[in-house]
């Protein structure tokens, strides 16, 4: 079966799954969600309470900066290796599950479990890697992230990757198939995550997602779609956890450093297990990331910010073009419209600006899923939101393809809570 597979950076993996445990007490959603709603995180412990979890394997982004993260971190990977010797997980050897997820809308977001290559990846500017990220990765972000990663015996992913297939080819037809696949889980997210379902390919299905994926590979099919000719072949853009990815390829760069030449294509760390999804898939929307500016002084900033940009104006006016940026901070609401041609989208010109202005004024910027949420943190002395309008999901392949990786968090797919929840897991070390 994995023939099927040769020639592509999307494989079938060994995929573990947790046994003998509450499924509903093991998922938990993606670690770099509600970094500043702490309360979050201790309505999951309260609910997990001493059963066996996911949450006992990941280390919240909300807790990085903690007076504890290295004992946090050893925790982790004792825990890991815990779990694997009681046998807390049964294997899938070389297996792709299809899932159907159903968000809190009623939507159904289909997807497809496997290992992505790593060799065919790259999350440099410019890359022409058959798998590119999406947004820029900050690299002071990576050493905490390689902290926890290093020395973990097995990987819960959260990463999403996206093709482009408005034929529908790839995941789609496997929604009418689940009647010959072997089901594997069927139970309530938590916290609104909504359902989940999942089902273990057989080898019909494995052939015919390979078929679908070397036709969406193929060259001359790529150059006509986006009028690229000439340019590689880009099959997959990372959608959520550009910097999960970037940390794993870290991890396997160190570990072929320690290794033969002859080794490096067999090192387990070479592959990260991820979740394949369609960008034209009906329930995946693009949400915007606002910001959050914390310990500030909102008037001055922005007040900087529009002399940031020659001719920049507060009060939208959208005859006359421009980015408009809405502001919100405790007594006072309004529109700074930034002028078109300060960057590729309203994001870039925004981030840009606020990178610089906290050198040198301090503060604290995060990164606000939900304009409900933005606005909350608004209402309180010393905090200015800066709400930004979605991206269209049809723009992302052409912007990437064309123009490289977007600002980071330009944007989100879907809320918090549609996020990807921990799961399946693979043996990263031998």
């Amino acid at each position: 079966m994995d023939g099927f597979f040769e020639h592509l950076p999307f494989k079938p993996a060994d995929i573990l799954l947790p046994q003998n445990c509450d499924y509903a007490k093991w998922s938990v959603v993606a670690c770099d969600q509600y970094t500043s709603q702490p309360e979050y995180w201790q309505r999951v412990e309260e609910r997990v309470g001493r059963a066996p979890s996911a949450l006992r394997l990941i280390l919240p982004e909300s807790s990085l900066d903690g007076p504890q993260v290295e004992m946090d971190i050893m925790d982790i990977n004792a825990t890991m290796a815990q779990y694997v010797r009681e046998g807390r997980f049964k294997t899938l050897p070389g297996a792709m599950i299809y899932v159907e997820r159903t968000l809190s809308s009623g939507k159904v977001r289909r997807g497809l479990v496997g290992m992505a290559d790593l060799t065919a990846y790259d999350y440099e500017p410019g890359s022409d890697a058959l798998i590119r990220a999406t947004e820029g990765v900050v690299m002071s972000r990576i050493p905490p992230r390689v902290a926890v990663r290093k020395n973990a015996p097995i990987e819960l992913p959260h990463a999403m990757l996206l093709t482009d297939d408005p034929g529908r080819t790839v995941i789609e037809p496997l929604a009418a198939q689940t009647g010959e696949m072997e089901p594997l889980y069927d139970f309530d997210l938590m916290e609104q995550g909504g359902h989940i379902r999942g089902w273990r390919l057989g080898e019909a299905q494995l052939s015919q997602v390979a078929v679908a994926l070397s036709a969406l590979a193929d060259p001359a099919a790529f150059h006509a779609k986006y009028g690229a000719d000439g340019q590689p072949v880009m099959l997959f853009a990372v959608g959520d956890g550009n910097h999960s990815l970037a940390t794993a390829k870290e991890c396997y760069e160190r570990q072929k450093r320690l290794a033969p030449p002859e080794r490096w294509d067999v090192i387990p760390a070479r592959y990260a297990l991820c979740e394949l999804v369609n960008l034209h898939d009906g329930s995946l929307e693009f949400e915007a990331i606002h910001r959050v500016v914390f310990h500030t002084d909102p008037g001055a900033l922005l007040a900087a910010l529009v002399r940031a940009y020659p001719g920049a104006r507060r009060g939208a006016a959208p005859e006359a073009g421009g980015f408009p940026i809405r502001y919100v901070y405790a007594g006072s609401e309004g529109v700074i419209t930034l002028p078109a041609g300060a960057a590729q989208l309203p994001v870039g010109a925004l981030q840009a600006f606020l990178d610089d202005y906290l050198i040198g004024h301090g503060g604290r910027v995060d990164y606000i899923h939900g304009e409900d949420v933005a606005r909350e943190f608004a209402a309180r002395p010393g905090n200015l939101a800066l709400l930004l309008p979605p991206m269209g999901k049809e723009e992302l392949f052409p912007c990437v393809i064309h123009g490289g990786a977007l600002p980071r968090k330009t944007f989100s797919m879907g809320e918090a809570h549609d996020k990807r929840f921990y799961l399946e897991a693979r043996r990263i070390r031998e």
